[in-house]
């Protein structure tokens, strides 16, 4: 097991006593702005998280798992945290959630908070991160476990889904029922990793079979209905030969949809269209969307039971990393 940092590593970086250390970490006036600053980045280059817990609790971890997830503007990971807190509702441990809104630099600012009050464990959403906060990540006190995705090099535990396979599972649906002229639209690209692994995995799946992109949009901004029908209506005025659209999410194909039935389009006759989440807004549509399930709740329930493996072992004791994929299902539905 990796070695806990303390103080005294961050001390020794520098060459400066423990209590100068303690107190430049905590922005104390009487130390000077240069001993604070190279204090500082020796506590970032070494992934070192104070500790904000005070007293005779130093040494302990509070009952809380701390997660951290890119957005709650979507269905997507409160149901991770649903499956999660159902497995932690027995026990003493409660979550606390941190946004980090597809920044990595916000990322690492809220893992290092969270991690300074010593959790009893750290859920985090994806595989990329800053080299700090892979560092911190790596030294944490406590269990931590990457989700929703496969597709790269984890710190330790990691729960998903392979974005890249999702996304060549897709093409050989389309194509198999006969699509060829293929379009996308994405949004959070290229802030959202797993949606640019998708769209990888979905050009990936055409080219095996001898097809490309037709078209695509591709923007920076938030996934909404309404950003869905605008952009769907775009593509269609520009490229009215698209026979199939492959959305980065539900929440855009329903967009999409909506625009075909203010257009007169009949789906899936003149124009298929097909998702990613399965998410519960598709329920109760007049036809049924195609879509891939995620599995986010069960990542939730599973990330929670390695947490509370975890913490049965002592300090020292070897860790089993788990690498699990949930394997990602698609959902044909009527659009497709």
């Amino acid at each position: 097991m990796t070695k806990r940092l303390n103080l005294k590593d961050v001390a020794a970086l520098v060459g400066v006593s423990e209590m100068t250390a303690s107190r430049a970490l905590r922005g104390a006036p009487d130390v000077s702005q240069k001993t604070r600053l190279k204090v500082e980045e020796a506590a970032r280059s070494i992934g070192y998280v104070p500790n904000r817990i005070a007293g005779s609790l130093a040494s302990r971890s509070v009952n809380l798992v701390a997660v951290v997830v890119p957005s709650l503007n979507s269905y997507v990971f409160p149901e991770v945290l649903s499956g999660l807190s159902a497995v932690l509702k027995p026990t003493e441990l409660k979550p606390v959630v941190g946004v980090s809104s597809y920044d990595l630099a916000e990322e690492e600012s809220v893992i290092r908070e969270m991690l300074s009050w010593r959790p009893s464990g750290l859920v985090v959403a994806g595989l990329e991160h800053t080299d700090t906060t892979r560092s911190m990540l790596r030294n944490a006190a406590c269990p931590v476990v990457e989700v929703m995705d496969t597709d790269g090099d984890p710190v330790g535990h990691c729960v998903g889904v392979s974005h890249l396979q999702a996304g060549r599972d897709m093409a050989h649906q389309m194509v198999a029922r006969g699509y060829r002229k293929i379009a996308f639209i994405g949004t959070k690209m290229p802030q959202d990793f797993r949606a640019v692994k998708r769209f990888d995995g979905f050009c990936e799946g055409l080219a095996a079979q001898g097809l490309e992109i037709r078209d695509q949009e591709l923007i920076s901004g938030e996934s909404s209905i309404q950003v869905g029908r605008t952009l769907t209506e775009a593509l269609l005025a520009r490229s009215p030969d698209v026979d199939c659209i492959y959305y980065s999410s539900d929440v855009m194909s329903v967009g999409g949809y909506m625009h075909c039935l203010a257009a007169g389009i009949s789906i899936p006759d003149q124009l298929a269209l097909a998702g990613f989440n399965n998410l519960q807004i598709l329920e109760g549509l007049p036809i049924g969307l195609a879509t891939t399930d995620a599995r986010r709740r069960d990542i939730g329930r599973r990330a929670a039971e390695i947490i509370l493996r975890d913490q049965q072992l002592p300090d020292d004791a070897p860790r089993d990393w788990v690498i699990e994929n949930m394997q990602s299902r698609v959902a044909l539905g009527q659009s497709l």
